[in-house]
This record gives structure tokens, C-alpha cells and sequence, in this order.
């Protein structure tokens, strides 16, 4: 344990540095635009950023992965900001965190399971598409220096590394930031810089407690509020866990990230900052830069105060043409592109959901509506497909007058009125039997088909006996059918 907590902290001390100043660059235009987003000054996202990124470089489960403040949080505190001002955000951002611990010692991380592939694909490439319309207003009405400026940042982001030595030393996107800077200022190229975003902080944060009411009038006013940051904070953290366990080979402990993100959340609401998650982009720059571990994100938020605090004047010269280069390598690397292609090989319910996931999150700027409708419509398709393999054998002995109906497969609320059309219930004979040890019954209604079928054929004069049921099944017929309770079956057969 104290092996794998100094491998976190000390096992890529140069490497975690460098991508923690890149990533701290990155997160200062981005802070200040989810500020003016949720109607806030810029301190309080840049705070946020600090307090979030530092508090879960020590207590969450994911090392190297960023959190700061982030639009997807900050579209949802737009009302409460209007309607009530800045003391009951903070109020909400610290209920939204003790709300996300709860949740971590609930085991709610689970739920990710619930999240398939073609999904977690949508959810990328609708978060690359995001990523790059929001360096748009960056593009549009500007001189040709500003698109000049960006070529040539792309250009030593994917060069650099083939400079010999070099090239392998410093990661490329702090290299282009430095040079785009260096080149505006030598040159007086009038282009927007991060001074232009809006007023950086001079003062360090202090402990602030929410000044509003301790009453139930209040909590009615934040927690609705504050349960939607939760959860949406927790999907996107845990996704974007699950990105960089990808790229980086490595396991993170999900249920440690989740109560993680809580005691970052509560942190930042005491010091005047917003809530926040993980940044699936700034995450991934600091990847790519080479950052691996905690260091990385204890970096990326201290140098973030330090710059807006004590450099802001270096800081306010920086060209956005810089920064955007940036996030464009960001969305470019995250979009999948063999998804394109698979969309002519995959299923195509895999298609649909992964496709249906893209287009809600792209229209509604809320990564967790697209999330859900994937899952919603992934589990529509599964459903009709395990209700298509579900199906009736059926033999006649003449020796004993008996009909034997095999059944094979998952009956559950979506293959019930097939199970129950299998059955003839107009056939005359003297004992039935329904052999069910190749089948699941899975809900109340597949019960209540089994209840339907069972009755039906007794009115008709048979004898009907089941067999082969799993302890699971039993246990579920044991608890909800009526065809072999006298008194429900009176009060059934008394009614027609």
C-alpha cells in the first residue's frame, strides 16, 4: 500500500510536473468561461479549480485524472444563481458533496456496469465534438494571425516530439504554448489573450462559510440542485475514470473517487468556490503531456493559484490561439475515429444507442441526458433480443395422454405474451406438463403469464404440474403466484 502511494506521488516527479503546468494553463480560460456560464465572478470557478484539483489529488481514487469546475456542472447552476445568488451555489455545492459520499458508501459506483461500450464511444465523441465547438467563438470574427497562430500551435504539438531529445523531454503542448506566447508578445500581434477572459483574483481564498439560512426552507431550495451536480458530477467522473484506465493500462478505485469528489466538492464550496468533476479533456492533456501520477493533479491546481494569484500578468499575456491549439489536439485525440467505420460492421442496435448517445449530448450540452438515453435505449434492444431467443418445445406422449411443453429461454415483461401464445389451449388432454429447467423467469409478469397459462389449461380440464424450476424462479413464484394458492384460484375462477 505504501509502495503504490509513493509510485503515485514520487514515480514520475519531471513528467507529472510539466503536464500539471500545461494542465494548469489549460484551466484558467476554461474556469473563468464556466464562471461567466453558471453567472458567477471569475474567482469562483478559479478557486473551484484549485481547491478541486488539489483536495482530489489526495483523496480520489483516480491518480493523474484532473477535477476542477466544468461546464457540465456549471449549466446546472444557472436558476439557482439567478434566482438566489452566489451564497446558496456555495450552500448547494457542499450538500452536492456530502450527497456524493453518501453515495460512495452506498457502492452507487456500480451502476457503471449499467454503461456499455457503445455508450462509453457516444460519450467520447459527443465530448470531442463539445470540446471543439467551444474553441469556436475563439475562431469566428477574428483576424488571420488568430488562425495562423493555432496552425502553428497544432503543428509544434505534433512535431515536437520527433525533435531529437527534445522532443522526448518537454511535452509539445507547453512547448506551444511558450512559443505562440513568446511570438505575440516579441511581435505585438494584437490577438485575444487570457487577460481578455475577464478579472483574475489578486487575493488567496479564504474559508467562507455560506451565508444563508440554517432552515428546511433552504434545503428546499438547494437540494434539488445540489442531487443533479451530484449525480452528474459522479457519471462524469467515473466515465472519465474509466477513459484513462484505458489509456493508461492501469485500475482506479471508483468507490474511493466518488466519496473523493464529494470532500473536493465541500472544500471548494468553504473557500467561495463552485462545484465540479472531472475533466475528461484537461484529463487526457495530462496524459498525453506525461503526466501518470497524483503529483500531476497536486501540480496542475497549485500552479493554477499561483499563476492567477502572484503571475497573473505573465498569465493575462498568454494568446487563447495557444490554448485552443490545445483543446483542438484534446478533441481530436478523444474522438474515436474507428467508430466511423465500425457503424457499417457493428450491430445495429450498437450503432443506434452509440449514435442516439452523440446526438442528446450534443444537443443538449448534458452528458448525463446522453448517457441515459443510450442506456435507455441499449436496454430496450437487449430486452427484444432476449425476448426473441426465448421459445416452446413441445411433444405429445399417446401411452399416458400427456403434453410436455419445454420451455428455453428468459421470460420476463418483454417475451411474457409470446410465452403465453405458445400454448394451445384448446387441446384435450389429460395431463400437461411444463418443464421450465432450461428457462428464467425473471419478473411479476413473466409470473403472472406462467399464472395465466397455468389456469387457463386447468379450466380446460387438465391436469398441469411444472417442473425444473431454479431456486431463483421458484423463490419469485413462491412469493407472487396464485394458480397453486385454492384461495386466489377461487376468487379467479369465481369471477368468470
Amino acid at each position: 500500500m505504501l509502495l503504490s502511494a509513493k509510485q503515485d506521488w514520487l514515480g514520475n516527479i519531471r513528467g507529472d510536473i510539466l503536464a500539471g503546468i500545461v494542465v494548469a494553463l489549460a484551466l484558467v480560460p476554461e474556469a473563468i468561461a464556466f464562471s461567466i456560464i453558471a453567472g458567477v465572478d471569475p474567482k469562483v470557478g478559479l478557486y473551484a479549480s484549485f481547491a478541486i484539483a488539489v483536495m482530489i489529488a489526495i483523496v480520489g481514487g483516480r491518480a493523474g485524472m484532473i477535477s476542477a469546475a466544468t461546464a457540465a456542472t456549471a449549466l446546472l447552476m444557472v436558476t439557482l444563481v439567478k434566482d438566489h445568488g452566489l451564497q446558496y451555489l456555495l450552500a448547494a455545492t457542499v450538500l452536492a458533496g456530502v450527497l456524493q459520499i453518501v453515495a460512495g458508501y452506498l457502492n452507487l459506483h456500480k451502476f457503471m456496469s449499467f454503461i456499455s461500450k457503445s455508450v462509453m464511444t457516444g460519450f467520447l465523441n459527443a465530448l470531442a465534438i463539445l470540446i471543439f465547438m467551444a474553441q469556436l467563438p475563439e475562431l469566428t470574427g477574428v483576424t488571420w494571425h488568430v488562425y495562423a497562430l493555432t496552425a502553428l500551435g497544432l503543428g509544434i504539438i505534433y512535431l515536437f516530439p520527433y525533435v531529437p531529445k527534445l522532443g522526448q523531454l518537454l511535452p509539445s503542448p507547453l512547448v506551444n504554448i511558450v512559443v505562440i506566447t513568446l511570438i505575440v508578445y516579441f511581435m505585438g500581434i494584437d490577438v485575444r489573450t487570457i487577460g481578455d477572459m475577464g478579472e483574475l483574483p489578486d487575493t488567496l481564498p479564504i474559508f467562507l462559510w455560506p451565508d444563508v439560512p440554517l432552515n428546511f426552507e433552504t434545503l428546499q431550495i438547494i437540494f434539488p440542485y445540489s442531487i443533479s451536480i451530484a449525480i452528474v458530477g459522479l457519471l462524469e467522473s467515473l466515465m472519465t475514470a474509466n477513459v484513462i484506465d484505458e489509456l493508461t493500462d492501469t485500475e482506479s478505485d471508483k468507490k474511493r473517487e466518488c466519496k473523493g469528489q464529494g470532500i473536493a466538492n465541500i472544500g471548494s464550496g468553504l473557500i467561495g468556490g463552485m462545484a465540479g468533476c472531472a475533466m475528461i479533456g484537461q484529463s487526457i492533456i495530462n496524459v498525453k503531456s506525461g503526466g501518470r501520477g497524483r503529483l500531476s493533479t497536486m501540480v496542475a491546481g497549485t500552479f493554477l493559484l499561483i499563476l492567477v494569484v502572484f503571475l497573473s500578468d505573465i498569465l493575462s499575456i498568454v494568446p487563447m490561439a495557444a490554448l485552443v491549439a490545445v483543446m483542438i489536439m484534446v478533441s481530436i485525440g478523444t474522438f474515436d475515429w474507428g467508430s466511423i467505420k465500425s457503424l457499417k460492421t457493428n450491430p445495429t442496435s450498437a450503432s443506434t444507442v452509440m449514435v442516439a448517445t452523440v446526438i442528446v449530448v450534443v444537443w443538449t450540452h448534458n452528458l448525463a441526458f446522453g448517457v441515459f438515453t443510450g442506456i435507455l435505449i441499449g436496454s430496450l434492444f437487449m430486452a427484444q433480443r432476449l425476448s426473441q431467443f426465448m421459445y416452446v418445445d413441445s411433444d405429445y406422449n399417446e401411452d399416458t395422454d400427456t403434453r410436455t411443453y419445454t420451455i428455453i429461454g428468459q421470460v420476463f415483461f418483454n417475451s411474457s405474451d409470446k410465452f403465453i401464445a405458445f400454448f394451445d389451449f384448446k387441446e384435450a388432454v389429460d395431463k400437461i406438463v411444463i418443464d421450465v429447467h432450461r428457462a428464467h423467469f425473471w419478473d411479476i409478469t413473466a409470473v403472472a403469464a406462467l399464472d395465466k397459462v397455468v389456469i387457463k389449461l386447468r379450466r380446460e380440464g387438465a391436469d398441469v404440474s411444472i417442473i425444473g424450476l431454479n431456486d431463483a424462479s421458484e423463490t419469485l413464484l413462491d412469493k407472487f403466484a396464485v394458480h397453486d394458492k385454492p384461495e386466489e384460484i377461487e376468487k379467479i375462477m369465481g369471477g368468470h
